[in-house]
């Protein structure tokens, strides 16, 4: 008998996710990758294939304000609240949130919560 690792138990939410979220233009897709040390999100427009802004605790803007702390909740706030004023600057204003087979708890909560409070809605 054989047991399914994390990853793949995660991998196996986001297929089925994804049947069901899709980007448009008129309102893309937040996707959202936590990785053990750092948390990624980008707005992306499926049918065009592209990436409209990201945001992640490697970028440049955060990297002081951080001061080394890349993995907690404390970081993720501060990546929901930066995607999200980088996609209204963009005049983007309702997104699908795609937590990428994570469980909506920890992280990826605190992160959506963030961008909600910075003015994104979904």
């Amino acid at each position: 008998m054989s047991t399914i690792s994390r990853k793949q138990q995660t991998q196996k939410r986001h297929k089925r996710l994804r049947r069901y979220l899709n980007g448009t233009s008129d309102r893309p897709r937040l996707a959202v990758f936590r990785s053990n040390n750092h948390i990624y999100a980008q707005v992306i427009d499926d049918d065009a294939q592209s990436t409209l802004c990201a945001a992640s605790t490697l970028d440049k803007d955060l990297r002081t304000t951080l001061k080394g702390d890349s993995n907690g909740c404390d970081a993720s706030t501060a990546v929901g609240a930066l995607v999200a004023k980088r996609a209204l600057s963009k005049g983007i204003q309702k997104v699908v949130f795609d937590r990428g087979g994570n469980l909506y708890h920890g992280r990826v909560k605190a992160l959506a919560i963030a961008a909600r409070e910075a003015g994104l809605e979904f």
